[in-house]
C-alpha cells in the first residue's frame, strides 16, 4: 500500500491539495508513521473557492498551513468510526462538526458543511475521505 502523498498523487484528482501540501512543507508529515484521517478536498472543491483564494493560500504559509491541518485528524478514523462523533479535533486544534444524521438513509457524511463523497481509501498510515469542499478554520 501507499502512504496519503502517495495514494492522493496517484489517485490524479488531488493536484491542488498536493501542491498546497507540498508549498506547506506537510509532505513529511502525511508520510509519517501517522496514522492520520484526511478529509481531502478534490480538485472540484479547490475549483469553488473564490477566485484567487488557492493564490493567496500558497503566498501565506501559516495560513495555508491552519487550513491544511484543519483537514487532518489524528489516528485511523474509517467512515464507520466517522459517524459516531458529533465532532473531531483537527491537528490544527478545532474541532470539524460531524453530521451523521442521514446516514441512516444511506447518505454521506458532512464534516462542517463539505459532503464526504468518497469515504474509507485505506493507506499505509491512515484513511482519506474525499470532500466536496475546503474546509476553513474559524
Amino acid at each position: 500500500m501507499a502512504d496519503i502523498v502517495d495514494t492522493a498523487v496517484a489517485a490524479g484528482t488531488f493536484k491542488t491539495l498536493v501542491a498546497a501540501v507540498t508549498a506547506a512543507k506537510l509532505v513529511d508529515t502525511l508520510k509519517g508513521k501517522g496514522p492520520f484521517t484526511v478529509f481531502a478536498p478534490n480538485d472540484e472543491a479547490f475549483a469553488k473557492l473564490p477566485k484567487g483564494t488557492v493564490d493567496g493560500l500558497l503566498k501565506d504559509i501559516p495560513k495555508l498551513t491552519a487550513v491544511l491541518t484543519y483537514h487532518v485528524v489524528a489516528g485511523k478514523v474509517p467512515a464507520s468510526d466517522v459517524v459516531q462523533h458529533p465532532k473531531l479535533t483537527t491537528l490544527q486544534g478545532q474541532d470539524l462538526k460531524v453530521d451523521s444524521s442521514k446516514w441512516h438513509m444511506h447518505k454521506n457524511v458532512k464534516i462542517n458543511d463539505a459532503q464526504i463523497v468518497k469515504a474509507d481509501i485505506v493507506t499505509d498510515n491512515g484513511v482519506i475521505h474525499v470532500i466536496d469542499k475546503v474546509l476553513m478554520p474559524k
